[in-house]
């Protein structure tokens, strides 16, 4: 059908990209009057989202090296912000959300023991680590053989399912499920991009004073198929480690190695059938991504033999997941400090967004609503949508993917 002829849905913002990053930024634009949608190809919160080990750190992650980085500044409010908002207090409504963990733990071997006293030290821990008793240390660390230091984070743990359903129940009705064989880019002859829908049965055309790209990895193919040279993107290969056991311990922290990102981060998630899975990342993802999963799982179990020599692993059930990370572009392939969000060159209506982490998701959203205001992109307020177009599912978890059980 020729684009003269298609019926048009007209919205405020388009929304491509079911994750954290495209959820939260739906729920602020909605709150904001903005008449927006939500178009997920898959499934919500699938690929890197749902990789995720669901923490909102403040960046003492970033300041291993006992100094205070860009990215460690960056997110040294974003606990708080998160908190708000699971209590219905911020600026979105997150109270349906699951808290796994109200902290998380930094931890030490003995042979790195004075590295973690001299960066304690420093002033950007300050206010930040509190150092854990002995008497209250969790299970997992109420052992003898267990001889180095323990210190608390402000950092919360969060499932992320449970985040991405709480973010999509709040405006189901504006999320739909795209299928891009039914779907072409149209521009216009403002200049504008357009979005034609082939349903055979109802075919139509949706228009956006802008379309915010928050497809993660996906974001390079849309620029391209758009004809965008600008922005760029980089992927940061990692393979994560879960180990699924029917140990009670859950546990949530960072082993302080000799690198400037952690040894090992362990995060917990309940593995159904009473189990619990340990999923690993840290500097074992990131030194791993180019491993088989053989030789990545075996690094893995010297690790926790080493590290937690106490745990008996020897029926738990292993597995690794690859995952690329998405981030904007970086000279050197640095690792980006903040949320990314810009206006895509040679597209009018256009903007490309990477959060860079989960934790800036709110950081995302607060730049886009300022692209948006500076353009001039005002809200309408909020009417109904009527697209030819199902309601995307919630993506599995990596561990249900691997080991089966419920979600």
């Amino acid at each position: 059908m020729p684009d003269h002829q298609r019926p048009t849905v007209c919205v405020d913002i388009a929304i491509i990209g079911g994750g954290v990053a495209g959820l939260w930024l739906l729920n602020r634009l909605c709150r904001a009057g903005y008449n927006a949608v939500l178009l997920e190809h898959k499934a919500l919160g699938s690929e890197q989202t749902i990789a995720s080990q669901g923490m909102i750190h403040g960046g003492i992650k970033y300041t291993l090296g006992g100094a205070l980085s860009g990215a460690s500044q960056a997110v040294a409010d974003m606990p708080e912000h998160w908190r708000n908002c699971l209590a219905g207090q911020g600026d979105v409504d997150l109270r349906g959300a699951r808290v796994l963990s109200d902290h998380f733990y930094l931890w030490s071997s003995a042979s790195v023991t004075s590295r973690m006293a001299t960066f304690l030290g420093s002033k950007a821990t300050r206010g930040r680590v509190e150092r854990v008793a002995a008497a209250e240390r969790p299970a997992l660390f109420q052992e003898a053989r267990f001889k180095g230091d323990l210190y608390k984070l402000v950092d919360i743990v969060l499932d992320v399912p449970s985040v991405v359903r709480a973010l999509a129940d709040n405006y189901r009705e504006r999320i739909f499920l795209l299928d891009w064989q039914q779907a072409t880019w149209a521009q216009l002859a403002n200049g504008h991009t357009a979005l034609n829908l082939n349903d055979p049965a109802r075919p139509c055309q949706l228009q956006a004073d802008a379309f915010v790209l928050c497809a993660g990895q996906g974001n390079a193919g849309l620029l391209a198929s758009l004809g965008a040279a600008q922005p760029r993107m980089q992927r940061r290969p990692l393979q994560q480690v879960m180990v699924r056991h029917q140990h009670p311990h859950s546990f949530y922290g960072h082993c302080l190695g000799v690198e400037s990102v952690p040894r090992l981060t362990i995060s917990s998630h309940p593995g159904g059938d009473g189990s619990q899975v340990w999923y690993l990342g840290g500097s074992l993802a990131e030194r791993g991504a180019q491993q088989n999963a053989s030789e990545l799982i075996a690094h893995a179990q010297r690790e926790l033999t080493e590290l937690m020599p106490w745990v008996e692993l020897g029926s738990a059930q292993w597995a690794t997941l690859k995952v690329d990370r998405a981030e904007p572009l970086q000279r050197n392939f640095a690792r980006p400090d903040q949320a990314f969000a810009r206006w895509a060159s040679d597209c009018a209506n256009v903007i490309a967004t990477w959060p860079t982490k989960m934790t800036l998701a709110p950081n995302l959203a607060a730049q886009v609503l300022t692209l948006l205001a500076d353009k001039g992109c005002t809200a309408s307020g909020l009417a109904a949508v009527d697209l030819p177009l199902a309601a995307p599912p919630l993506a599995a978890t990596p561990w249900q993917q691997a080991f089966g059980g419920p979600r």
